[in-house]
């Protein structure tokens, strides 16, 4: 028995022409590859971008504790007194912005990952990467990338 043909379909495959499935598979590649950049961090600012620039004022930060900064996507800590740290407020695990911090740890609630306050590694995942840590100093009641 012979396999039976569509009329127009050999001509429409040898035509070199895009078909629909070709189109569904090239968006989805352009998806994953755009998710895999925002898996990657890619929110995430370079130093360069904030050296030599005050991202909080020390009396902001809270011993224990810390605050998260949205519009420069940077999260600072204060682990113990006087001792402050920055880290990129850009979540490891999927690319979203974390939320807070609390309880000495610093949480993104888009999906529950949690990092300490004191070096940014991962306390609890799903994320698998500590957070990208800036390095500051104290300076005139500021805290600056330096």
């Amino acid at each position: 028995m012979e396999d039976e043909v569509t009329p127009g379909a050999a001509e429409a495959a040898g035509s070199g022409g895009v078909g629909r499935r070709a189109v569904l598979c090239g968006t989805g590649a352009l998806g994953a590859a755009a998710l895999a950049g925002c898996a990657s961090g890619g929110g995430t600012k370079p130093v360069e971008d904030l050296k030599g620039k005050q991202i909080a004022k020390a009396a902001d930060i809270p011993v224990g504790g810390g605050k998260v900064y949205g519009d420069e996507k940077v999260v600072v800590t204060q682990p113990s007194q006087g001792a402050y740290k920055a880290f990129t407020a850009v979540c490891t695990h999927q690319g979203c912005t974390v939320g807070g911090v609390s309880n000495g740890l610093i949480k993104c609630y888009c999906h529950g990952s949690e990092f300490r306050i004191a070096d940014g590694s991962v306390q609890r995942g799903p994320a698998k990467e500590p957070l990208r840590e800036y390095p500051v100093r104290a300076e005139g009641g500021g805290i600056v990338v330096t």
